[in-house]
């Protein structure tokens, strides 16, 4: 069955035995494969400047360049790409380095073609199959085919200054995708700002959106600019729209209509120059039927609507993904990277990822602190997605409250431009409660502003 899914993948076959060559490349085309032989390290590194692999076959013992420099290089230039290590002087150290190095596979000659086939056929169902990724360049990690669709329409969109609609499960990548957009557009060079419109409270969101004139309301100790006039000249990313109270959105579609805004208590209308992009999990059309979301509002916003796939239908990129967060946390760590053993990220692929992105980033994360030395052993990895389950969207009650609660602490203080008694105030609740509320969630005040 995986040899049927990878027929067409394009393997670069690495020996300076060219008998041997030839006859490994006879076997492995035998399967479905494209084959291209090399006998040297600097060969290949020649040969992959211009073509693209889906994964190395390489000798360990070479001239000039040896299996294991040659796959230092590889990690450098193309971390994504696996390579299978062959070797007529075996031995468990070996292996062994060759595992801590990030090998796929170690293969001791004379080659066993099943354990071959077994290795390349593991090898692409866990990396996936490469394609052109000079598609874009956005910040976003892949090599799905999807993705690289999408991101060649973020290409196109940039310039234009249509409103666009994402939709996605929560934990796609929403905000990345919109980043994206605003990074090809023509207002790059200005601000991006983004805003959860479902983590702000309803009483909030207005002044957090328009802003509002110093004594507006009980609290208002200043003005605040709000958030469209501080993504003037650039984009305001309204994460979660379906989530906007109804009174908001006729405001918010009046602001599309005449690109002018009106902070609270202020008399004068300002003028605005924003892309907006948009982005919701809900199913608006749905939420229109049941009036909670305006049809002259999703028509202006939805004028190009983009679907992020969920991480189960792209899971070409979930060794991607899970590498390349084990190489940020190292970097922030300062510490050396860690890498996933096969069986463990054999693990992470076969997963379905309900929590798409965002699951995938905190099981690395639990991983990575949990592993002592440099390779991920799979049982880790299977204790992480079990525990990990419970903590996927949709959140608990309980845990929904905390999340609203915390949210709502930070904003009501921004609101007080950081002042605790004047929040407190907003908040209808007396000091001593508010300060608890700060203590409990871990609130620092002093970087409220």
């Amino acid at each position: 069955m995986l040899a049927e899914q990878n027929q067409g993948a394009r393997i670069l076959l690495v020996d300076d035995d060219a008998s041997l060559l030839k006859l490994l490349a006879i076997r492995i085309e035998s399967k479905g494969y494209q084959v291209t032989t090399c006998e040297s390290g600097i060969a290949a590194l020649q040969l992959l400047k211009n073509n693209v692999f889906d994964a190395v076959v390489t000798d360990l013992r070479m001239d000039e360049m040896d299996g294991m420099a040659l796959h230092r290089q590889l990690q450098n230039r193309y971390p994504a790409l696996p390579v299978l290590m062959m070797t007529a002087h075996g031995s468990i150290p070996d292996a062994v380095e060759a595992t801590k190095q990030g090998i796929f596979a170690f293969i001791t000659k004379p080659v066993d073609k099943d354990e071959l086939f077994d290795s390349l056929a593991k090898a692409i169902e866990i990396h996936g199959l490469s394609a052109d990724e000079s598609a874009s360049n956005s910040n976003i990690v892949t090599r799905s085919g999807a993705m690289l669709h999408l991101l060649e329409q973020v290409k196109l969109l940039g310039p234009t200054q249509v409103n666009v609609l994402i939709s996605g499960a929560s934990g796609t990548g929403k905000e990345l995708l919109a980043n994206a957009i605003h990074q090809h557009s023509h207002v790059s060079e200005g601000p991006f700002v983004a805003i959860n419109c479902g983590a702000v409270p309803g009483e909030l969101l207005e002044s957090e959106l328009f802003g509002h004139k110093k004594g507006a309301f009980t609290g208002a100790i200043k003005d605040h600019q709000g958030l469209f006039q501080q993504a003037q000249g650039g984009t305001l990313f309204l994460d979660e729209i379906g989530d906007m109270p109804l009174n908001l959105q006729v405001k918010l579609l009046r602001v599309l209509q005449e690109k002018t805004i009106r902070p609270v208590g202020f008399e004068e209308e300002i003028p605005i120059d924003v892309r907006i992009v948009s982005a919701t999990h809900k199913n608006l059309p749905d939420a229109i039927a049941n009036q909670q979301f305006r049809e002259d509002l999703y028509y202006r916003l939805n004028v190009v609507n983009l679907k992020l796939p969920p991480l189960c239908e792209r899971r070409e990129d979930v060794s991607l993904l899970a590498q390349y967060f084990s190489s940020t946390i190292a970097k922030r760590m300062n510490q050396k990277e860690k890498r996933f053993a096969n069986d463990a990220m054999y693990a992470l692929v076969r997963h379905d990822w309900p929590g798409n992105i965002r699951q995938l980033q905190n099981v690395v994360e639990q991983v990575v602190a949990l592993t002592p030395g440099v390779v991920i052993s799979a049982q880790l990895v299977e204790s992480a997605l079990n525990s990990n389950a419970s903590n996927v969207e949709p959140l608990s009650l309980n845990d929904a409250k905390k999340e609203f609660e915390r949210d709502y602490v930070i904003n009501t203080l921004k609101m007080a431009g950081g002042n605790v008694a004047e929040g407190a105030k907003l908040a209808k609740r007396n000091r001593s409660d508010f300060y608890k509320l700060i203590k409990k969630h871990n609130i620092d005040v002093d970087t409220i502003c």
